[in-house]
C-alpha cells in the first residue's frame, strides 16, 4: 500500500511560482514512476507530468512545458513540481499519483495505481 500526500498550493498571482510536493509513505517509490495531474472547476482531471523512477526520462503537458518541471528525490520518498510564470488557467486541484513499481512513465492517469488527496492552487491575475 502506498500514500501519497501532496503539500505546497496555495492562492499565489499570475507570473509567480510554487513547488509542490508529494510525499510518499510505503514500499519501492524508488522504482515507482510518478505523476501530476489537475482538475479544475467543471473539467476533467487532465495529466501535467510525469517522471520516471530514475529521473531519467520526463514527460510533460504541452500546456506546461518550459514552465513546470517535475522532479524527485529517492532518499525523501518525495516528488515535486515546480510551476513558473503561472498563470490563471493553471488553477486547479493538484494530484500526485503512483505507478506499479518497474513500470515506465505514461501521461495515462488509468495506469496509475496510487493517489493523493491533491492540494488547489488558485492563481489570480
Amino acid at each position: 500500500q502506498v500514500q501519497l500526500v501532496e503539500s505546497g498550493g496555495g492562492l499565489v498571482q499570475a507570473g509567480d511560482s510554487l513547488r509542490l510536493s508529494c510525499a510518499a509513505s510505503g514500499r519501492s517509490f524508488s522504482s515507482r514512476p510518478m505523476g501530476w495531474f489537475r482538475q479544475a472547476p467543471g473539467k476533467e482531471r487532465e495529466f501535467v507530468a510525469a517522471i520516471g523512477g530514475s529521473a531519467v526520462t520526463k514527460y510533460y503537458a504541452d500546456s506546461v512545458k518550459d514552465r513546470f518541471t517535475i522532479s524527485r528525490d529517492n532518499i525523501k520518498n518525495t516528488v515535486y513540481v515546480t510551476m513558473n510564470n503561472l498563470k490563471p488557467e493553471d488553477t486547479a486541484v493538484y494530484y500526485c499519483a503512483a505507478r506499479t513499481p518497474f513500470t515506465t512513465p505514461t501521461s495515462n492517469e488509468a495506469e496509475f495505481e496510487y493517489w493523493g488527496r491533491g492540494t488547489q492552487v488558485t492563481v489570480s491575475s
